[in-house]
């Protein structure tokens, strides 16, 4: 699915929005993501963190969660911000693998502003995917 600049756009802004509503106490980095599906919905997530360091999550995988509990398996695209428009974790990147490996990654700084267009292949070379496994 082809991503319009004005859908494009609009995932920016709805990641960071999103971010304002991350809970960072202890890293003080806060992420929010905007995931477009290919029916066209936008499911928001934001970074979740607690004193027991492994029991966080992360907005990328926030909102692919939340996507797959209302139905949705098919992604186009997300935005993920940041203060410095920083790239999705490698566990936030396996996630997003899993469902499209050509989907289109936006990473957006604290302006709002998009500082790169990428894709989850190009974050993850070299997949491990079902075709992996017997």
């Amino acid at each position: 699915m082809a991503i319009t600049n004005q859908q494009r756009d609009d995932l920016a802004r709805q990641a960071t929005e999103a971010r304002t509503n991350a809970y960072a106490p202890y890293s003080g980095y806060a992420v929010g993501a905007a995931l477009l599906t290919e029916t066209g919905r936008v499911f928001r997530g934001g970074n979740v963190e607690n004193a027991a360091y492994p029991a966080s999550m992360c907005a990328e995988r926030s909102a692919v969660f939340s996507a797959v509990a209302a139905g949705e398996r098919k992604f186009s695209a997300i935005a993920v911000a940041t203060d410095n428009a920083g790239s999705p974790c490698g566990s936030c990147r396996q996630v997003l693998g899993e469902f499209n490996l050509g989907m289109t990654v936006y990473l957006v700084d604290a302006a709002g502003e998009i500082q790169l267009e990428t894709s989850v292949d190009q974050l993850l070379p070299h997949a491990f995917g079902p075709g992996s496994l017997r």
